[in-house]
């Protein structure tokens, strides 16, 4: 979940009496962009809850909504982010689209109807990879605040505002980045990578005024991303977000090979010393983004729309990712086998050779950002 550049579910069905075929990998990739009042909603709780990190972009929008706010309300807001950042590690807005994404809800009364009675919600989310216990709790203590603050934005009309105000230059946005889309087909690319089908070839972008600084990954094969953002940005959001989880946290080989990264002294360091606001504040998170960032720097790059690597990690969420820029330093090399690993394959074995710990990646990162290397194309 981050601004350039922070989740899938593979259903595989039984015929009675016959045995189950394996999925087909896609040939190509269907684009589908358009605007979402209901996660629209989600994202303005981030500014609405007073959080600098946030204001920096939202200052007017606050400046507009908090005045009509009552002082219970405001503090619905505010309590929505003790909870579930000050608390949890979490983003508002990441953490509640992901959970409203299991659900067909398009309207705050349905929105409402769903945060005062969540089983259906429940349900559809344990069906899913990202059910946790530990989150679904948080959310249960954040549910009145939230169905306060969603109440909130109901009484002080935020849907025609956004209807009026908002939709109209998403609407325009969209127009103009539809046509460059289906120039670009990444699903087999991301699939390639990952050794497995994504479960769909649609990827389905919701355009938002609200959710900036971040892209934001959904259930299914779909994302969020903002309306100001140029569309090489829309593009690596697509790459990046399709890409969450890259491999099965369940295989004990991986888990192994995660829980070692996540305990490297030098990634462990950048884990607990970073702004608290961009995410990726427990091991296995850190390590599942910067894969990922890796990852979609090597298939941006097979479509001519790579950054320029060393100069963008360095920048990066104040230069957090520098397990990204190792693993994408090493994995470059590997794709250019024939054949080329998969990543979850590749990834286990790199740990297990220690490529990607101590001494080597010490190693490998000093090559990476040293001033006299050439920068990666």
């Amino acid at each position: 979940m981050r601004r350039y550049f922070l989740f899938t579910i593979l259903a595989v069905l039984w015929i009675a009496g016959a045995a189950p075929a394996s999925p087909s990998l896609h040939t190509d990739t269907n684009w589908d962009i358009r605007p979402s009042l209901k996660f629209d909603a989600l994202c303005l709780l981030n500014a609405l809850s007073n959080d600098p990190f946030y204001l920096t972009y939202y200052q007017a929008d606050f400046d507009h909504f908090n005045p009509l706010f009552t002082p219970q309300e405001r503090s619905a807001f505010q309590d929505l982010k003790k909870i579930i950042k000050d608390e949890g590690g979490g983003i508002i807005s990441a953490n509640l689209s992901l959970y409203f994404s299991v659900i067909d809800d398009e309207t705050l009364d349905q929105m409402i109807q769903t945060a005062r009675d969540s089983a259906k919600m429940r349900a559809a989310l344990m069906q899913t990879s990202y059910w946790d216990a530990d989150a679904w709790a948080r959310y249960e203590r954040a549910r009145p605040t939230l169905i306060a603050a969603l109440t909130a934005l109901q009484r002080v009309g935020f849907p025609a505002y956004w209807e009026t105000k908002v939709r109209p230059s998403i609407e325009k946005r969209i127009k103009e980045l539809a046509p460059a889309l289906p120039k670009y087909n990444i699903v087999p690319a991301i699939e390639n990578v990952l050794g497995k089908p994504l479960p769909s070839n649609r990827i389905t972008v919701y355009l938002l005024n609200y959710s900036e600084p971040h892209g934001i990954r959904i259930t299914g094969t779909r994302f969020l991303t903002h309306v100001s953002y140029p569309f090489s940005i829309v593009l690596h959001n697509a790459i990046h977000e399709m890409m969450h989880p890259p491999y099965d946290l369940k295989d004990p080989a991986i888990r192994h090979a995660v829980d070692q990264l996540a305990a490297e002294p030098m990634l462990r360091d950048k884990i607990e010393h970073h702004d608290k606001s961009f995410g990726y504040n427990d091991g296995p998170g850190y390590v599942e983004e910067d894969c990922v960032q890796a990852l979609e720097e090597v298939i941006s790059e097979q479509f001519g729309a790579g950054h320029d690597a060393r100069a963008y990690w360095k920048a990066q969420d104040g230069g957090m990712h520098i397990l990204a820029a190792a693993i994408y330093m090493q994995y470059s090399e590997a794709v250019k086998k024939n054949p080329a690993p998969s990543f979850p394959t590749w990834l286990v074995q790199a740990v297990n050779a220690g490529n990607l710990q101590g001494q080597q990646l010490a190693v490998t990162l000093q090559h990476f950002f040293a001033d006299s290397a050439p920068a990666p194309k």
